[in-house]
């Protein structure tokens, strides 16, 4: 695992959360966004820490190699990353998303920081061979660059195997965007995860 600077006791540490619509709240109140839900979970849960809400709607695996540099700001101590939907929504060569990914990874690691890596699990719209290539490459990332792995970040909404009552229950009207509930549920799941990510 990629060691991250020494913490002083003094000050909380910082998790920079890059990522795209899913990251940023797209369609919801301020205070009901995955990144002000998580810090609640995370206060809640006696962590010292700050949550960087770096998520811009429609962004890319692409436009987040673009912002990666100015994106993690000094103070940084740790890094979300949850890319590639809209890649998939587009259709985009997964090769090329793994490339920006990894580039993202990349730059990550030199600055010496521990990664969450946050994926989204491909439908087969594209075909299998689009399927299984895009779902692929984020446990290949992860083992590449020693991060934790969240392979993927509606895996809460999808417990039970009920999928179409808790895309009524869990997603906004376009099915695409988690609602406040759902956010929820996923913060359950994902929270637990940003605590091992802190203990690096």
């Amino acid at each position: 695992m990629m060691a991250g600077p020494a913490l002083s006791a003094a000050e909380p540490a910082t998790v920079v959360a890059l990522g795209d619509s899913l990251t940023a709240g797209y369609g919801l109140a301020t205070d009901q966004g995955f990144v002000p839900r998580l810090q609640a979970w995370l206060d809640a849960h006696g962590a010292d820490v700050v949550v960087q809400n770096a998520g811009v709607s429609g962004n890319t695996t692409a436009d987040g190699l673009t912002r990666t540099d100015w994106a993690l700001s000094p103070e940084a101590d740790a890094v979300i990353v949850e890319l590639g939907g809209n890649d998939f929504l587009r259709g985009i060569d997964p090769e090329v998303s793994r490339t920006n990914l990894h580039a993202i990874l990349e730059k990550v690691k030199a600055l010496g920081l521990p990664v969450l890596l946050v994926g989204i699990d491909a439908s087969g719209q594209f075909g299998p061979d689009y399927e299984t290539a895009f779902d692929e490459m984020y446990p290949a990332l992860s083992e590449e660059f020693g991060t934790l792995l969240e392979p993927d970040f509606f895996a809460a909404l999808k417990e039970g195997g009920d999928l179409p009552a808790a895309m009524t229950r869990d997603m906004q009207a376009d099915g695409i965007h988690p609602n406040a509930e759902g956010v929820e549920r996923i913060v359950e799941r994902i929270g637990p995860r940003v605590l091992e990510l802190l203990a690096q």
